[in-house]
């Protein structure tokens, strides 16, 4: 593949609703475009981008893919972004690299939940945004209830810039409203027609609204808009251009991607009307180091600065780095240096991909994607420049895993193949993280949701030859106190020989929650020698990690150390230590305590049919709701759940929603166990205590 110049270059990627046909729409791209000699199709296991193993199995993309092709002296970057909310990570670190997002939606089902939670992922981002309204061919697509699915959803910002001729079978042109003429497809044909009689009105209203919201991206437009009464094409067509750069204008396509109906036109737009990477905002990067902010303009005879979005180790490929050069041309031989791990990297060959197959390129100039092979220390989320430019591209922000496994090797003594595996896995994919729990004895692994850690689970086995097993993880209980207790505890031994004797007299009580361990040392006359005092505190400390109700650490007591007495010859730190640690054991069942349990703030996007089953269901699960946002058909409900009850939320609430729900989780704080879920952890606890005796 030839290098193209900056200007010449698109990075588009695809996001929305899983099932909506992004992938099928690649494919259909790489066939129109030369890239693949046959329509490659997910059902049959053909896609030329939905190739691994995974899957084919599940007929979905679970990681994203690069299809680089070229289309009327342009060349078209597109990143196919998986739609399952499990692999969202996945199109947060493509939108990163590209300079416009297509929302493709299914034309039977217009906006859906998906569409509204990627949309909303990416409002930060700054990034030219399009529709493309797919299976136009299918029975009750209806392009008017899709156009007012997205406005109700969206905004009048969005606005069709063409029609299509005929809905269902009989859909078979369109009407491009940019110059109002119309063409009927007949396979690979394009042919130029009259705008049917019976479009003509819904033409010239869809083309008035096209013109006032390209009049609005520019205020000398929009004095010319009000003088004249209307624009000229060229205005127009300029308009849209500034729009959608400006993100004032999104743009609504219409098609069959299974059909390969209007995708050539699709092409035509998006080499024709999307910006291209110098035209975007230049991006803000890091002084490396600092938090000092400087624009870095993508111009590819400036400084080199190439930023990783992503890493992937595939088989016989071996290691692959994909990055975008940000700035300079990358060439083959340069030695660029990591900011962020303070090594030299080599250039070897630069690749770029046509889904499943790797091409080679001779240069990666500012505003391309490429990758590398056979880098040494670089890891996603790294940039890599010229060694006299010491700037940093800000990181990808992925959000926080939301569902928990308990992971645990099938065979003894596999548990650093786990973790070493895991590490591995983790620099491809950050989007999961594993947590060693030594009080609970457990390694928990927190992923996007079921099908992600039975994913990372499958690379495991096939990449490390691990196996584990997943149970339900035990939760993080704490013990605290709700009274005050006084305890005096004489720790007197006498066996020949020197002895032990160490006498405290403590005070418990509660402290703020959230304030944690507070001990005070009230002795006065030197009944306790002061040396000895640490030890005291000392031993408390160890007591308190395992508290009397559940065995669970005590969090946010004081203690206070105001009594006892000494023996001159007897006494030691371990005597001292044993009776800080005893007092407080006997004192703390009397100061009244109580379970704590951590409550997670959770954010759930459902279609209004399913709202009531869901508040119903987070009733059950002893939530409370903290409130309702309607977003369209959507609602947008808030509550705290406790952690205990969330296990497999991920799988009730797609079952619950037809697929449809999804949420975002995050720790808020530790709140009181009811009593009779206090009686059950304390009798699970003591059931399992006496199991291990």
């Amino acid at each position: 593949m030839k290098q193209y110049s900056t200007d010449k270059i698109r990075n588009i990627c695809l996001a929305g609703q899983r099932g909506s046909g992004k992938t099928t729409l690649a494919d259909a791209i790489a066939f129109d475009t030369g890239v693949n000699n046959r329509f490659g199709r997910v059902d049959d296991g053909s896609s030329l981008l939905d190739y691994t193993d995974a899957e084919v199995a599940r007929k979905t993309s679970v990681t994203s893919k690069i299809l680089a092709c070229e289309w009327n002296g342009f060349k078209i970057n597109l990143l196919d972004c998986p739609g399952h909310n499990d692999f969202v990570g996945e199109l947060l670190a493509s939108a990163k690299v590209a300079d416009s997002v297509g929302f493709v939606l299914d034309a039977t089902a217009g906006v859906e939940v998906g569409t509204l939670l990627h949309w909303k992922m990416l409002e930060d981002y700054r990034l030219g945004r399009f529709f493309f309204v797919n299976k136009m061919e299918k029975e009750n697509a209806n392009w008017k209830q899709n156009v007012e699915s997205i406005n109700r959803a969206f905004g009048k910002q969005a606005v069709a810039v063409q029609i299509p001729i005929g809905e269902g079978e009989k859909f078979n042109g369109l009407v491009d409203l940019l110059h109002m003429k119309a063409y009927q497809f007949d396979g690979d044909k394009r042919t130029e027609i009259d705008i049917p009689a019976d479009l003509k009105a819904d033409a010239e209203a869809a083309r008035e609204s096209l013109v006032e919201v390209a009049a609005e991206s520019d205020d000398a437009l929009m004095e010319k808009f009000f003088e004249d009464g209307g624009l000229a094409d060229a205005d127009v067509l300029a308009g849209l251009r500034k729009g959608i750069q400006a993100g004032t204008l999104w743009p609504i396509l219409f098609g069959s991607a299974a059909g390969n109906t209007g995708v050539r036109v699709f092409l035509d737009f998006l080499s024709e009307y999307l910006p291209s990477p110098d035209q975007m905002p230049a991006e803000h990067v890091y002084k490396t180091g600092t938090e000092e902010e400087v624009e870095l303009p993508t111009d590819p005879a400036g400084k080199n600065a190439a930023f990783i979005f992503k890493v992937v180790s595939e088989g016989h490929l071996g290691d692959m780095t994909y990055f975008k050069a940000m700035s300079g041309t990358v060439n083959q031989g340069q030695e660029l240096h990591n900011q962020q791990t303070s090594t030299a990297e080599r250039i070897g060959q630069l690749h770029t991909f046509q889904g499943k197959n790797r091409i080679e390129v001779p240069a990666v100039p500012a505003g391309d994607i490429g990758v590398l092979v056979k880098l040494k220390n670089t890891h996603a989320g790294n940039t890599l420049t010229d060694k006299d430019f010491q700037v940093s591209v800000k990181p990808v922000d992925y959000p926080n895993p939301i569902m928990d496994v308990a992971i645990k090797p099938k065979n003894k003594g596999d548990e650093e193949k786990i973790a070493s595996g895991l590490t591995k896995l983790h620099e491809e994919d950050p989007t999961f993280k594993l947590v060693p729990d030594p009080a609970l004895r457990q390694q928990v692994l927190w992923g996007q949701g079921s099908t992600h850690i039975e994913l990372i689970t499958e690379k495991l086995k096939k990449r490390f030859g691990v196996e584990v097993e997943l149970v339900k993880p035990k939760i993080p209980y704490r013990e605290t106190v709700k009274g005050k207790a006084e305890q005096q505890y004489k720790h007197k031994k006498q066996s020949g020989g020197r002895g032990q004797y160490g006498d405290v007299y403590i005070r418990i009580e509660p402290n703020e929650r959230g304030a944690g361990f507070e001990f005070a040392d009230e002795i006065t006359g030197g009944v306790i020698p002061s040396k000895y005092i640490p030890a005291v505190e000392k031993g408390i400390v160890e007591s308190m990690e395992h508290g009397g109700l559940c065995g669970a650490p005590v969090v946010d007591v004081k203690v206070a150390l105001y009594f006892g007495s000494f023996h001159d010859v007897d006494s030691s730190d371990m005597a001292f230590k044993i009776a800080g640690s005893m007092a407080f054991k006997e004192g703390y069942m009397k100061a009244k305590p109580v379970i704590l349990e951590p409550i997670y703030n959770v954010e759930i996007l459902v279609p209004d049919d399913y709202t009531g089953d869901v508040m119903g269901d987070l009733s059950s699960r002893r939530g409370k709701i903290a409130g309702m946002d309607p977003e369209g058909h959507t609602q947008r409900i808030r509550a705290s759940v406790p952690q205990a009850e969330l296990y497999q939320y991920s799988v009730d609430l797609r079952s619950m929603t037809q697929g449809q729900g999804f949420y975002t989780m995050e720790f808020s704080h530790y709140e009181e166990v009811p009593h009779e879920t206090a009686q059950k952890v304390q009798a699970e606890a003591q059931a399992e205590k006496e199991a291990e005796s």
